[in-house]
């Protein structure tokens, strides 16, 4: 057969180490030789003997995620072979996190990272109950960690002298030592005659890099 579809930049070439790669815009390969942790429901192609189990997020997590309505569900793939993983077409990306990093990141902006990370959901500390990411999981330890998000994100630094300021519902994640607090850009007065339907943004403050997409979030399908 005779198509563009089956020209270099489509055709999957064997990996030649094992861990995570981007495999191209939409889709990460994790070489697995031992086991590695992924979103639920986000693999897409598989070859090799790998197994699949549902990992729990233990009573703390399950309350947090009952409260938000949103969590972190995460399964553990084991084996030897290689897996694919993507989500409703969302580019992709990969953060190569050192010892000492901690790296802070929406739930649902998580597709999957080596075991050598450990993840803690943790309450955004200054967000309150109007806050949209009022549980986020906090990335330690050392490995990959491969992301998504709808459209391509924007990186913006935030500085001492001046802070950002991002919608709670655009906003994927920021780097460790920013603090957060909830912002009102709003009048009382503006908010009776009906707003901008931009009243509360989450302000970070402090040295690093806050991740944003350019979209608000979509509702979220049942797991």
């Amino acid at each position: 057969m005779n198509s563009d579809l089956f020209t270099n930049e489509h055709m999957v070439t064997p990996a030649t180490a094992v861990g995570m790669t981007v495999q191209n815009s939409k889709s990460i390969r994790y070489a697995v030789n031992g086991e590695m942790r992924a979103r639920q429901g986000a693999m897409i192609a598989y070859r090799g003997n790998l197994q699949f189990e549902r990992k729990g997020q233990g009573v703390g997590g399950m309350l947090k995620r009952a409260v938000t309505g949103e969590g972190l569900p995460l399964m553990t793939v084991r084996g030897q072979g290689e897996a694919w993983f993507a989500h409703e077409a969302q580019n992709c990306f990969i953060v190569d996190i050192v010892q000492g990093d901690l790296l802070t990141v929406n739930g649902r902006n998580v597709l999957c990272f080596d075991p050598t990370l450990s993840y803690e959901i943790k309450t955004v500390k200054g967000a309150g109950m109007t806050g949209g990411g009022l549980f986020n999981s906090v990335f330690s330890g050392y490995g990959k960690l491969g992301l998504m998000c709808e459209g391509s994100p924007l990186v913006i630094p935030v500085t001492a002298q001046q802070p950002v300021y991002v919608d709670t519902d655009a906003v994927v994640g920021w780097t460790a030592h920013l603090q957060t607090s909830l912002h009102r850009s709003q009048s009382v007065g503006s908010m009776i005659r009906g707003g901008s339907g931009e009243a509360v943004q989450l302000m970070l403050q402090g040295e690093g890099l806050v991740i944003v997409r350019p979209s608000e979030a979509t509702p979220q399908k049942p797991q």
